[in-house]
């Protein structure tokens, strides 16, 4: 056997030891040996694998699955290009604390030195926003090669599992030629794992003893931004503190889920009269403003849920940080609650009043439309921008809808990628709402040939909507608008989705919108065209809405 094949077998063979059971690979010439040694596995049903030919939206769907099972994901690459192609969700695997290993080939050094093709420095090539980096040796033919491979997957997953954090590891490999089998089974020592199936080197699951944040106010605000909701929302309801999300409804449960919460937050004079001792964020806040002041504000005390060292604060005054949330040191005040929950019933029928006068389709309206018709316990993947926004604006309570969102560093890259990573492990049906740049950003993930059951709900208003929401949308600066911020496209969705064979419906109506989410098998795409020259107008409407019945 080979030096290659032997190291590829090996490292394949430890990382199913190490529980990953889905592995999303590119194909390659430098890391035919980790394919075929993937393929062989996953033939004889160890694992679960994931073949993409585009590196970018491979590592967004590996990162989907991550996400989802909150075990770590492989996803492998060969040499040049392909590896740094995985950079964006490298990135967002970092600041969203998602598990991956990703295992980039790569030439020997005597081909570096060279200047060999398709070759470029990969070692440290993501930075510090990797947990763990190792440059394999080169594999050769001596003892103790075995327990040096199976030695480092436990480490990168160690790593990528995360003592503190999860999050991303990099393992280069050098392959040496041949790349393929040369027919023999030989080989100078035992290539077996340990009895069993067990890991080389036995490692603790993480976090059984977590850090606690300890509440102690009266007045008090739970603010949910990434996971952790139904868990902070059962608290909330056991402490009668109000809870707000920025997901708007989705996930919260209870009396205590403010579901307008986000409108109420922007409400000037509501926040000063109902301004909290405490806010209890949990996780990273990244979509909307008010958010963020009211973090700043001095005279609020911030207790921050957020397992790493990385914590926001917006006015460098958080008081503690710790990874759950323990319970609290004085009883709720109940007036505080009901006025909460008065306001909040006030703003939803202000909003929804709002939303039933204006001219349908308006990306609140969808996001509306969207959440009521969701089936029982789906998952929900909502893309950056504007969708982002408009599922909390909706003011829509579903407690049994599961939400994801790449707001790690909140790009738009491979979010398609990712809502069929996440679909493909998702036990129900699967929605996405996605912008029309979003879409198209990552369109190449149409090309899969396991394809979830997932509808992807596409909001097309012919550019970068979202633009028309913040300060380059005013007025002022509409000469310049078009050109660089809204820049329209003019692309038929419909045509790109026939040419990957993938089923393509726009919607007009609200009842035929309706008609097209409900539950069906496979990958298809739903596209509502909307006017974003009325963003701006819409948004300003219904908050001024929200403010009258406020007082």
């Amino acid at each position: 056997m080979n030096p290659s094949t032997a190291q590829a077998r090996v490292l394949v063979d430890e990382l199913v030891r190490n529980t990953v059971s889905h592995v999303v690979l590119c194909p390659g010439s430098r890391n035919a040996p980790l394919s075929l040694a993937l393929h062989d596995a996953a033939t004889a049903g160890r694992l679960q694998l994931h073949v993409r030919i585009d590196e970018r939206g491979a590592a967004f769907l590996a990162l989907g699955i991550a996400a989802r099972t909150g075990r770590p994901v492989a996803v492998v690459c060969t040499s040049g290009t392909a590896a740094a192609n995985f950079h964006p969700a490298v990135l967002e695997a970092d600041r969203a604390g998602v598990p991956l290993i990703v295992l980039t080939a790569d030439r020997p050094p005597e081909l570096r030195a060279a200047g060999a093709n398709q070759v470029i420095d990969q070692r440290h090539l993501y930075g510090d926003a990797v947990r763990y980096f190792d440059e394999l040796a080169v594999a050769e033919r001596r003892a103790g090669q075995n327990a040096y491979w199976r030695s480092q997957i436990c480490r990168a997953w160690n790593a990528a599992y995360g003592e503190w954090r999860c999050g991303p590891v990099q393992l280069n490999i050098p392959f040496r030629e041949p790349l393929v089998p040369d027919g023999s089974n030989d080989w100078y020592e035992s290539l077996d794992g340990r009895p069993g199936g067990a890991r080389w080197t036995e490692l603790p699951d993480f976090g059984a003893l977590p850090s606690f944040v300890v509440p102690s106010a009266r007045c008090g605000l739970v603010i949910a931004c990434d996971s952790g909701v139904r868990a902070a929302s059962e608290w909330a309801q056991r402490h009668g503190w109000p809870m707000v999300s920025e997901t708007g409804g989705l996930g919260l449960s209870g009396e205590t889920g403010i579901a307008s919460g986000v409108w109420l937050l922007g409400a000037e004079k509501f926040i000063a009269e109902h301004k909290p001792e405490q806010v209890l964020c949990i996780g990273r806040p990244t979509v909307f403003r008010q958010v963020q002041a009211l973090l700043s504000d001095a005279d609020v005390e911030v207790l921050l849920v957020r397992p790493d060292s990385d914590w926001p604060a917006p006015a460098h005054n958080v008081r503690q940080v710790g990874q759950w949330f323990d319970e609290p040191t004085k009883p709720a005040d109940p007036e505080w609650l009901a006025s909460w929950q008065r306001a909040d019933r006030a703003a939803l029928a202000a909003v929804s009043t709002a939303l039933n006068r204006e001219q349908w389709p308006s990306g609140l309206r969808i996001a509306s439309e969207l959440i009521d018709t969701l089936p029982p316990d789906a998952l929900l993947v909502v893309g950056s921008s504007n969708p982002a926004r408009d599922v909390a604006l909706a003011g829509r309570m579903r407690p049994d809808v599961l939400v994801h969102r790449n707001r790690g560093v909140a790009g738009i890259d491979g979010t398609v990628s990712t809502a069929i990573g996440a679909a493909s492990v998702h036990r129900g049906h699967s929605y996405a709402l996605l912008g029309d740049l979003t879409f198209l950003h990552d369109v190449n993930a149409l090309l899969a040939d396991d394809r979830p059951d997932l509808t992807i709900v596409v909001l097309n208003d012919d550019g970068g909507g979202i633009f028309s929401l913040l300060e380059q949308g005013a007025p002022e600066h509409q000469d310049s608008f078009e050109r660089v911020f809204g820049t329209p496209h003019g692309a038929d969705l419909g045509s790109l989705c026939a040419g990957f064979q993938v089923p393509h419906q726009r919607v007009s109506g609200v009842a035929e919108f309706r008609e097209a989410l409900r539950p069906a098998p496979g990958l298809r795409v739903v596209e509502v065209q909307v006017d974003r020259s009325r963003h701006r107008e819409l948004h300003a409407r219904v908050r001024e809405a929200v403010s009258a019945v406020l007082g």
